[in-house]
């Protein structure tokens, strides 16, 4: 008998142990039996290895790569031992990255201009081309996508805006409005969508002076107008009732009890030409750079999109490519599998409609659609992007386990929920620390992979440095893959854009072009 009460006093220590503590959410959502999640993915490499799947089966992220995130956001050992388990010759579409006989030199801690932050700026001062007031050259060239307080909870937001705050990245508010729990001195990408919460009228329509208060009053970098987005496009958001709180009611401007679902398209403007207008108005009242994002499908949006910033004197300052897998909290099977190209597809064609009219420069590039692994941004920065942005590598790394249910509103991380309960488990302060620790050893690895290309940035790459196996024992560099041409500076900033860029990095131009 007194075993028995031994046993029931360590479980009633444990519980106590679990609701107060602060570093697992998992835990503290469910206290003793979330131990056994702990134990089951203690012992999952050796299941697996018999009964399971493999490290690189599983979607939409890999054993692998959300171990590697993991590791990353907990400043834990992310190295992989006993060599690589992929298959390379027989792999179709497998990347390899060729690095240079004389790579650049890597500053190590303890040596002179060690950075632990491992910042990356970006090669493009946003908004300069077009002469905006506030333009500002991008701290990081690795920044959070949008994701709306709403679809995830107010501590996932809180803990992403204290992570981009000690990252000194970028965090996109998503459609849903500026919230508190987006002022914790993160800078912010406001994103407008087609509903204008936090700048709509009684109606549902834009209203300008709500937008200037609203960027005034936050620490709004820049805005984005999201046309669409990668994994429901041509769609307009749906947040359920049943996530409707009377805060984001609030911030929103939108009815209690009822679903709120975003219209599919703009009022604001109905085309290039009015949108152009849109997009130069909004410059004016504020002085901030403005952008577009979309994911990509009819491709005369984009031809025409070019010619009349070559033919007028407006344009957006830069484009975000989502590409079609690309996530979201919600969206119908259909849409998430077969509307939008993919990525790689959908950026060069886009980027080919600027190139062409020698626009490039001017514009600022941004991906977006699982890109948040080393290799992967390495060959979008190769493609021509200037900057990543990521969204659920972001929620991996602050303890999304891709339990895959976020349209339900029952996360059991607190992530992507409004339940009480569940958020508690989510400690803000902990989670941004290891988003920050995401987003600098993401940095840091995307540095080194240009080093060892003999680049001072991952913006110097280019498609000849990244070569695309098949499953036939054959190769093509990516620019024949992508039918990029002969075009020796595709994707490449300008002269003077690198030898700027090359000196913030603190590697000289004559270093840079000894190497390359």
């Amino acid at each position: 008998m007194p075993i028995v009460w031994v046993v029931v006093g360590l479980l009633l220590l444990i519980t106590l142990y679990d609701v107060i503590q602060t570093k697992h959410a998992i835990l503290r959502n469910f206290p003793v039996i979330g131990h056994f999640r702990y134990l089951l993915e203690m012992v999952g490499p050796e299941l697996r290895q018999y009964i399971v799947t493999n490290n690189d089966e599983e979607r939409p992220f890999t054993r692998d790569q959300r171990t590697w995130v993991y590791a990353s956001a907990k400043k834990q050992n992310n190295y992989f031992g006993f060599g690589t388990d992929n298959d390379l010759e027989s792999s179709p579409n497998y990347l390899i990255i060729k690095q240079s006989t004389f790579p650049l030199p890597e500053i190590r801690k303890g040596q002179p201009g060690y950075d632990e932050n491992h910042t990356v700026p970006c090669a493009k001062v946003l908004g300069a081309a077009r002469g905006r007031k506030h333009a500002f050259r991008p701290d990081s060239v690795i920044n959070v996508s949008g994701m709306s307080y709403g679809s995830l909870s107010g501590a996932a937001v809180e803990a992403i805006n204290r992570g981009c705050a000690l990252a000194r990245c970028l965090h996109n508010t998503g459609e849903g409005a500026i919230a508190k729990h987006h002022n914790h001195d993160g800078e912010l990408i406001w994103q407008i969508g087609t509903g204008y919460f936090g700048c709509r009228d009684d109606f549902g329509r834009f209203d300008l002076q709500k937008f200037k208060d609203n960027v005034s009053r936050n620490r709004v970098k820049a805005v984005e107008i999201k046309l669409s987005q990668g994994a429901k496009p041509g769609m307009g958001g749906l947040l359920p009732a049943a996530k409707i709180t009377p805060e984001i009611a609030a911030i929103r401007g939108i009815p209690m009890g009822r679903d709120c679902i975003s219209p599919s398209s703009h009022s604001a403007f109905r085309d290039v030409d009015s949108m152009l207008d849109f997009v130069e108005m909004l410059a004016d009242e504020t002085g901030v750079p403005i952008g577009i994002k979309s994911a990509i499908g009819d491709q005369g949006f984009w031809s025409e999109l070019a010619e009349q910033m070559q033919s007028t004197n407006r344009g957006v300052d830069y484009i975000a490519v989502d590409g079609g897998e690309g996530g979201t909290g919600a969206a119908p099977l259909v849409f998430s599998d077969h509307v939008a190209m993919p990525f790689k597809l959908a950026f060069v064609r886009v980027y080919r409609e600027f190139i062409q009219r020698d626009l490039h420069h001017g514009v600022l590039f941004v991906g977006a659609g699982r890109l948040g692994f080393p290799e992967e941004a390495a060959l979008a920065f190769s493609l021509g992007c200037d900057m990543i942005h990521v969204a659920r590598e972001a929620m991996l790394a602050i303890g999304c386990i891709q339990a895959q249910r976020c349209h339900t509103g029952h996360c059991p991380t607190g992530v992507a929920t409004q339940n009480r309960w569940l958020m508690r488990g989510l400690d803000p302060t902990d989670k941004g620390a290891r988003l920050a620790n995401y987003v600098a050893t993401l940095r840091k690895e995307l540095l080194q992979l240009a080093h060892v290309c003999g680049h001072a940035h991952p913006g110097f790459l280019t498609p000849d440095q990244c070569e695309i196996l098949d499953d036939r024992f054959n190769t093509q560099v990516a620019r024949d893959v992508f039918r990029i041409g002969d075009n020796a500076a595709w994707g490449l900033p300008s002269e003077s854009q690198m030898a700027q860029t090359a000196t913030l990095m603190k590697i000289t131009e004559a270093a840079e072009t000894t190497t390359a």
